[in-house]
């Protein structure tokens, strides 16, 4: 579904990704976890070419994104995408925030786009939340719209960048199980995050980044079952962040 062929990416003289090399199949978790800085964020907006890169080559579901010839808003609509701060617009309602994009960019009918977002929205458990603005909303269910908001457009791929970091601890469990619910229904899902409880149970595979680079690639048995088999940096950002969980 996802194929990374030595991806690099430079913010001018500074190299974020180095060389990154990895697939990801159908129905398949990827927890993505790491240092602040270590090119998380950057790996995975390159997967719906939020973020371009200068080196190697991304196929996504066949489609080769460096390919001048790809419609990059048509690949966009089918990869969905939930970011750390929601990204709703405050000046519509929560029906409004889903089907914007169903009109704009699928060209659904305005009647085909509503049904579709109440059918998400009753999934994420906010269906009398519909007519509520995001500002009347707490954190946990501004978030659950957002999940809601990326459901509606039908995606193949889910992508989440640390969808907790934002929230109140009481709140983070909700959003969680929102996400466990999809990833038992076999969506194709790549999450950063720093929740190890979630990433244990729920991930297939475990990427650690550090400085651009993949440090390591391995099954999640591995990664929290046998930390003396991985890098001494893996080890120690292991170490640390279970200490903290």
């Amino acid at each position: 579904m996802i194929e990374f062929k030595n991806v690099s990416k430079w913010y001018g003289n500074f190299q974020v990704l180095n060389n990154c090399t990895f697939s990801i199949q159908k129905g398949d978790v990827v927890v993505i976890c790491g240092p602040s800085g270590s090119g998380k964020s950057t790996l995975v907006k390159t997967i719906n070419a939020l973020e371009s890169i200068q080196q190697g080559e991304i196929i996504v579901d066949g489609i080769k994104l460096n390919d001048p010839q790809t419609n990059l808003p048509q690949l966009r609509a089918r990869v969905g995408m939930v970011f750390q701060n929601f990204e709703l617009f405050p000046h519509l309602n929560v029906i409004e925030n889903l089907t914007l994009a169903q009109i704009k960019v699928l060209g659904r009918s305005k009647d085909q786009a509503i049904t579709y977002g109440l059918k998400y929205l009753e999934r994420v458990g906010l269906l009398s939340q519909k007519d509520k603005f995001p500002g009347q909303l707490s954190g946990g269910q501004q978030q659950r719209v957002a999940i809601a908001r990326a459901l509606s457009m039908d995606p193949i791929i889910m992508l989440f960048d640390e969808p907790t970091s934002a929230l109140d601890p009481e709140m983070v469990g909700e959003v969680l199980d929102v996400i466990v619910k999809l990833a038992k229904e076999g969506m194709t899902m790549c999450v950063i995050t720093h929740e190890m409880s979630f990433a244990k149970n729920l991930s297939k595979r475990v990427i650690f980044m550090d400085e651009g680079k993949i440090v390591e690639d391995c099954s999640k048995d591995k990664f929290f079952g046998n930390p003396d088999l991985l890098s001494a940096r893996a080890k120690e950002f292991l170490s640390k962040i279970l200490r903290n969980n």
